[in-house]
């Protein structure tokens, strides 16, 4: 494989999502009256809203919208169902920035930093670019590029995002890996004619849900992102 640039799918891939919303979703929620708050449960139901939100855009039932955006308007109907409608805006705010402090999979620092030698490396995400850089210089992701679906006004999987971002690079598509914890993203970068790396990440749902241990379809299935850079290295 002739792979120059490897873009990585963020969410679930690179950090770990779950904990770090509940992180928040504890410290901002509480100690505030009312009904108890369980920060995991919360992270889940939050996480829940992610595609139905992006659906509404698609249909045109409202115009498009950055993730901050969408994680801010799926909030106000979260916090109804979870028994704290009364949450002021400054903290509302504040959670939707959880997202922007998500900590990385212990592997995914040292393992970029590896694959970062021999390939440009950078984001493919549904993340938008002031989220994406925020989280890097808070956990110290070694980027070479942030890309975004913003960039496109898109939402993976639309085939929109990974055509550009082969464009974007100068490169052909067989020269850009998509690497992700998520079958269905890798299979539409697929479509597209990428190159694909499955991650392992057992633990992105908590023990409720199991993600399959590789990707078939996959060029390459991993356990983590030391593996990976075995794999590739030239």
């Amino acid at each position: 494989m002739d792979v120059r640039a490897l873009v990585f799918d963020v969410f679930g891939t690179v950090v770990d999502w779950r904990s770090g919303v509940a992180r928040d979703a504890r410290a901002l929620l509480g100690g505030r009256t009312g009904a108890a708050v369980d920060p995991v449960a919360f992270a889940d139901a939050w996480r829940s809203r992610y595609l139905p939100s992006m659906d509404r855009v698609r249909r045109g039932e409202q115009p498009w919208t950055n993730l901050d955006g969408l994680h801010r308007a799926s909030l106000d109907d979260l916090l109804v169902e979870f028994g704290v409608p009364d949450v002021p805006e400054p903290v509302r705010a504040e959670l939707v920035l959880a997202w922007h402090r998500l900590d990385p999979w212990p592997d995914a620092v040292d393992g970029l930093t590896r694959l970062k030698r021999d390939h440009v490396i950078g984001t493919l995400s549904n993340g938008n670019v002031a989220l994406l850089v925020d989280m890097a210089k808070r956990a110290g992701l070694p980027w070479d590029v942030i890309l975004s679906a913003e960039l496109v006004g898109h939402y993976k999987p639309d085939p929109e995002v990974y055509d550009a971002t082969a464009r974007l690079l100068g490169l052909a598509p067989e020269q850009v890996m998509l690497v992700a914890a998520h079958v269905d993203d890798l299979a539409a970068a697929r479509a597209r004619g990428l190159r694909t790396a499955y991650v392992y990440r057992p633990d992105e749902h908590g023990p409720a849900v199991a993600p399959p241990p590789a990707d078939p379809l996959a060029d390459i299935s991993v356990a983590s992102f030391a593996e990976l850079a075995t794999h590739l290295r030239p």
